[in-house]
């Protein structure tokens, strides 16, 4: 077999980790707050509680799945595009309660 063969620790880790950690952790803080402008027919207290636990599964979901990403850019590419999309739902769904 001849041919590169790919190295075990890819360059662009720490741009991969960087972004997961900080756009997944705002990714993460954007998912509770449509969870909790959404779930409106949960006791108030319930809701709180479940829009403040569910941060830490989703970030470090939104973490761990950073490094499946190809390289460093594409990661804080498409994170950065799911929080706009998240960010917008939570604007359009705190609109549409209040409103």
């Amino acid at each position: 077999m001849t041919g590169a063969t790919r190295p075990m620790i890819q360059r662009d880790w720490v741009a991969k980790t960087l972004a997961g950690t900080l756009l997944g952790l705002s990714l993460a803080f954007a998912c509770s707050a449509v969870f909790a402008q959404l779930a409106t027919e949960v006791a108030p207290p319930i809701r709180v509680q479940l829009a403040m636990w569910m941060v830490m599964p989703v970030w470090l979901c939104v973490l761990s799945g950073s490094y499946l990403f190809r390289s460093g850019g594409r990661a804080w590419l498409w994170l950065s595009v799911a929080n706009v999309v998240v960010v917008g739902i939570w604007l359009v769904a705190r609109l549409s309660v209040r409103g």
